[in-house]
């Protein structure tokens, strides 16, 4: 699966299925393990596009300085913005 076919809210759905598949505890051990396995890679893949996420935040946050411009990132102050 390439990076730009990744569909993260897809495979967070199918790790939390794995989840519940596990703690039903009708898996055998080789399936347990399995899809330990899988979770983990899927962890993984969510992490990696999480921090992907953050660096294109931070970089569209930047000031011309080349400063981080911290704001806050609230439901409210954005809305805030559209009525203002």
């Amino acid at each position: 699966m390439s990076a730009e076919d990744f569909n993260f809210e897809a495979s967070l759905q199918q790790l939390q299925q794995l989840v519940q598949q596990m703690e039903q505890g009708k898996l055998s051990l080789e399936e347990s393990m399995q899809a330990f396995e899988q979770g983990i890679a899927l962890t993984r893949q969510c992490q990696q596009a999480l921090d992907k996420a953050e660096q294109k935040v931070q970089t569209l946050m930047q000031d011309a300085t080349g400063k981080l411009v911290e704001q806050p990132f609230t439901a409210q102050a954005d809305i805030d913005k559209e009525q203002g």
